[in-house]
């Protein structure tokens, strides 16, 4: 990756040991605002590589998805010449990412207070687990439906025909890449300060718990679990999916001006005088009623139409699109929330920054593509890397056909 280094994070170098989702997460938004992402994989290659279809250029989208911007090289850690690469690339790096099973770096020789804090003093590393490395469930293995389910966040999503559903995105690692990234720019920051690095503990699990809002908030207050309510709001109405005449819509009304806009907009003026609706308290206590009613007036409606005049007067409203249409919304493009580079397509970047914006400048790595490329930037010899091959600690990129 031959490119200038800009973006917020230019100059920063990471080592990117993660594989499947959360620590690529972290590491592709590292990568997107500029850091040198390095990406080691094992040499049987990233699983998600294999999670297709669809598949393209022999990698399926899931891969494609989270790995952008990284350079990528294929090391067997079990061998210890393969451990070697990893203490010279950590050399001058900035960041180290891994999310091994709890115990594996230690047995390598790679834990972080006897071996990494010592020898690299400013190093931060940013361990992701699924529950931590202690307490009664530490060291336990960890994937996003499961702490799902154990943390309560299937207990509250779905309807009572449906029981507890697991949320259609892998919410929880996706969220726990993000809280990852704080907690190294976090690191990164204090650093500046007190020349010092650290290391950074994000559980899959903590981070699903502080996605508890406000269930969590209403059961510490209330003592009582939140029931299902399909896609209604606990503390909220209306807050819900209705259908309409064409399309199903959300409305998101968040305060009584809100309620009466809305009523007035679908021709039920009368309801934000009515005494059971005139007040949010009143409106959840009253939610059933009141759902009726608006079901059989907003049948009435186009959609789209509703959704564009509701929102001219101030109500939160929108038409439930597909993820295709969505992706092909104007709106999307316009944003640049939908990129293209090299036979890659992807996701733009959502955090903008007016002087140093992020970039996908490179597709996501093949397998092993930059392992001679970040060998020879740290010095080896092409005597030494054939070498590391030859011993099976590296694994090289096979040349790809032009035929």
């Amino acid at each position: 990756m031959q490119n200038t280094p800009t973006g917020a994070l230019a100059g920063i170098k990471v080592i990117d040991l993660s594989r499947v989702l959360a620590g690529p997460v972290c590491g592709q938004t590292l990568a997107d605002h500029g850091a040198d992402v390095i990406k080691i994989e094992s040499p049987a290659g990233d699983d998600t590589r294999l999670w297709g279809p669809p598949f393209r250029d022999g990698a399926a989208s899931y891969y494609m998805g989270v790995n952008r911007n990284k350079r990528a090289i294929a090391l067997d850690l079990n061998r210890e010449a393969g451990r070697q690469v990893v203490l010279d690339l950590l050399e001058d790096a900035d960041v180290l990412i891994e999310n091994f099973k709890i115990g594996t770096m230690e047995r390598w020789g790679l834990g972080y207070q006897d071996v990494l804090a010592r020898r690299f003093p400013q190093l931060i590393h940013c361990r992701i687990s699924g529950f931590g490395a202690d307490g009664p469930m530490g060291a336990m293995p960890g994937y996003d439906a499961v702490v799902q389910a154990m943390s309560g966040l299937m207990s509250i999503n779905g309807d009572p025909a449906s029981g507890p559903t697991r949320i259609g995105v892998p919410v929880v690692d996706l969220a726990t890449g993000q809280v990852a990234v704080n907690g190294i720019l976090l690191a990164l920051l204090e650093r500046t300060r007190s020349k010092r690095g650290q290391f950074v503990d994000v559980a899959l699990y903590d981070v699903a718990l502080s996605l508890l809002h406000p269930p969590a908030a209403n059961w510490l207050m209330s003592g009582e679990s939140q029931a299902l309510l399909g896609n209604g709001h606990p503390n909220i109405v209306p807050y819900d999916k209705f259908r309409t005449a064409t399309v199903d819509v959300f409305i998101g009304v968040g305060n009584d001006r809100q309620f009466a806009a809305f009523a007035t907009a679908i021709g039920l003026p009368e309801l934000a005088l009515d005494p059971r609706y005139k007040t949010n308290p009143g409106r959840v206590a009253h939610r059933a009623a009141l759902r009726k009613t608006l079901e059989a007036q907003l049948r009435q409606f186009d959609g789209e139409q509703i959704c564009r005049e509701l929102a001219a007067a101030g109500v939160p409203a929108g038409p439930v699109r597909t993820v295709g249409d969505a992706l092909c919304n104007p709106h999307t493009l316009h944003r640049n929330m939908r990129v293209a580079l090299d036979g890659y397509e992807g996701i733009g970047i959502p955090a903008r920054l007016s002087r140093t914006p992020g970039q996908v400048k490179v597709r996501p790595p093949r397998f092993a593509e930059h392992s001679q490329e970040v060998l020879r930037q740290l010095g080896y010899s092409e005597e030494r890397i054939v070498d590391l091959a030859a011993q099976g600690a590296l694994h090289i990129a096979k040349e790809r056909s032009t035929a």
